[in-house]
């Protein structure tokens, strides 16, 4: 599934300028496309400078405009060089979607290396906390913009066996409240979306059987696109969502709604499995 693809009458984000950091691959490479799509010029950030670069040249063979800048977002100076490169280039911020993500292998708390858990929290908490800290005052200078984070069902619900991933994706959700607002009143809308099983790298190296699995674990019985995440991102740094800020959006086929078991349904009943 690709990302929708907007006509000449349909790009909410014309004329703007929209920054992706963590856009190699996967969710930040195809929300890069979707905004591109949406008419905005678009900067990439990340470590991997040959795969950012490839993306940003299958932007550009589209038509778009397209900017890649290797980027650290846990390192101050090459958060901030990510921004003044999309100034330089282009002359402004308007949109921001900081989804750059690391944590360690899955290992109960008492297992983990501390040196990996720092390393989760560099990514996650610091690598937010640094993009917003230098977007903001770009986008102020510019009258305003909107700004998502990427967090995750698992930073709104434990999961076992993540602790470090767990504790940054929190930290993010409440990085994105604070940062809302303190700048609600100041033309800038933070947001963040929380994902749950989408297919990715991660899960498409998992195999078959653990995606039918992660599918069933959600009551729409299936896993999500990632141009599914890249189209609620662009929707939310968007003029259509101008009265949306602070919010936690759950992407994720209906997991925080609560339990849905399996059914059985013979002759129209439903029937539960005795061990669903």
């Amino acid at each position: 599934m690709t990302a929708t693809t907007h006509s000449a009458g349909d790009r909410p984000l014309a004329g703007r300028v929209a920054l992706v950091a963590g856009a190699s691959r996967g969710i930040g490479a195809v929300t890069a496309r979707a905004f591109a799509q949406a008419g905005a010029a678009v900067v990439l950030g990340a470590r991997d400078g040959q795969a950012v670069e490839s993306v940003a040249e299958s932007i550009r063979a589209e038509g778009g405009e397209a900017l890649a800048v290797l980027t650290d977002v846990g390192d101050a100076m090459s958060s901030e060089r990510l921004v003044r490169q999309a100034l330089d280039v282009f002359g402004r911020l308007d949109a921001a979607f900081n989804n750059a993500t690391d944590g360690p292998p899955l290992a109960p708390l008492a297992d983990i290396d501390p040196d990996d858990f720092d390393r989760g929290i560099r990514t996650n908490i610091r690598g937010t906390f640094l993009g917003m800290k230098y977007q903001i005052p770009a986008m102020l200078a510019s009258g305003g913009g909107a700004i998502v984070n990427m967090a995750s069902t698992a930073g709104i619900q434990g999961t076992a066996n993540l602790a470090a991933y767990v504790a940054g994706k929190a930290g993010i959700i409440g990085l994105t409240k604070v940062a809302a607002l303190d700048y609600a009143d100041q033309g800038i809308r933070v947001n963040v979306v929380a994902p749950g099983p989408i297919l990715t790298h991660h899960i498409q190296a998992a195999g078959e059987e653990a995606q039918r699995l992660a599918g069933l674990a959600t009551p729409m019985r299936r896993i999500g696109q990632a141009a599914e995440v890249a189209d609620a991102v662009v929707w939310l740094c968007s003029d259509r969502a101008s009265f949306v800020t602070g919010v936690t959006l759950p992407i994720d086929g209906g997991q925080q709604a609560g339990n849905k078991p399996p059914q059985m349904y013979r002759q129209g009943s439903p029937v539960q499995p005795r061990n669903p």
